[in-house]
């Protein structure tokens, strides 16, 4: 049995990212190259044994929503895209992403799924103004998907 998750997002941005910052989206999107300097999710940490066969902490940025192509265990394509928006009222970016995901990456997927919420367009704000919806998420095995939310800067992942 695997833990797989689908993970839907669809998510309008508003019109204040930066240069740097769209690059490094769309690095993450697997639209484009991974910029010199990171600022959305800035490390990658992961333990590998040196010639002395001594674990250190070792970096390697990888992009979070890259995977493009059929699916191995959901059914359906992989893919994601960010567009601009240049009509009113949703002046800004729109990003779509569907992609196949393992517990072990909540963590980092949590860090870029978060800076998205701070930046999200006010539709996908609940009148509390502490929770963002960003898409949806479901087990592979689930028929149904839960909403993708984050609340008070923090993703809700499920338990």
């Amino acid at each position: 049995m695997s833990d797989i998750y689908e993970l839907v997002i669809a998510v309008d941005l508003r019109d204040e990212l930066s240069e740097q910052e769209v690059a490094e989206l769309r690095w993450h999107l697997g639209a484009g190259p991974q910029p010199e300097q990171l600022s959305i999710v800035t490390d990658f940490p992961f333990m590998t044994e040196d010639e002395s066969g001594e674990w250190v902490v070792e970096d390697d940025p990888s992009p979070l929503l890259a995977v493009d192509g059929g699916s191995w265990r959901i059914g359906g394509a992989l893919c994601s895209a960010l567009v601009v928006r240049d009509e009113p009222p949703r002046k800004g970016w729109a990003l779509t992403s569907r992609q196949e995901i393992h517990p072990d990456e909540f963590e980092k997927l949590g860090e870029l799924l978060g800076w998205l919420a701070a930046r999200a367009h006010d539709s996908h704000h609940f009148p509390d103004d502490t929770t963002v919806r960003l898409g949806y998420l479901r087990f592979h095995e689930d028929l149904m998907p839960d909403a993708l939310e984050v609340k008070d800067g923090r993703v809700v992942w499920p338990t």
